[in-house]
């Protein structure tokens, strides 16, 4: 095992048997360069380098009778950190525009009680359409808008191509808009883009 160490293709092999030493040896090894990595491009963010770093290893464990030995390691860990880091900066955007929207149409927005109830139907409806998609097309994009993972990571998960994830929530995506027209006024206040864009 010692002269393995050092080589991730074998260690990523036993990785996909279930062999949790294996998984940690990686941990050691890259969780590190990984924080780093993060620390650098969140500018010194460390709650969200760890965060990140954690979320990661996480996602490794859960798709590591999925993961690809072929490539380097060190580039798929990098890899989904960034999109991790990118997503929370959507996220972060995303919430800085409604909090904004919020404070501008505050006057039009007085009756919350209201909205609240229109959001929790909104929600329903889109949660009764996610489940009328026939099954590849929703967990492709229930992988893809609900669980945030990047086409490359659905491909891998679900052993099919990019080109395949691609099609498949064009589809479901047009689905979605199709069925969630009647539903405009709600939508415009911004849970429809963070559902369907």
């Amino acid at each position: 095992m010692k002269e393995d160490i050092n080589n991730d293709r074998i260690l990523l092999e036993r990785l996909k048997n279930g062999d949790i030493s294996c998984f940690e040896i990686l941990y050691s090894k890259y969780s590190g360069k990984l924080y780093n990595y993060v620390l650098n491009i969140s500018k010194g963010d460390f709650y969200l380098a760890e965060e990140i770093v954690q979320n990661v290893f996480v996602r490794i464990w859960e798709i590591h009778r999925h993961i690809e030995t072929e490539g380097s390691f060190g580039s798929f860990v990098y890899t989904v950190g960034k999109n991790m880091f990118l997503n929370v900066i959507k996220n972060r955007m995303q919430e800085y525009l409604y909090h904004d929207y919020i404070i501008e149409h505050a006057s039009e927005l007085d009756n919350t009680v209201e909205k609240e109830v229109e959001y929790k139907m909104l929600e329903e409806q889109i949660n009764k359409l996610i489940e009328q998609l026939p099954p590849a097309r929703r967990k492709v994009y229930i992988l893809s808008r609900v669980k945030h993972l990047p086409n490359k990571e659905i491909a891998a998960l679900l052993d099919i191509s990019e080109n395949t994830v691609e099609s498949q929530l064009t589809k479901a995506t047009r689905f979605m808009r199709e069925n969630l027209s009647p539903y405009c006024e709600i939508i415009a206040l911004g849970l429809f883009q963070f559902y369907v864009s």
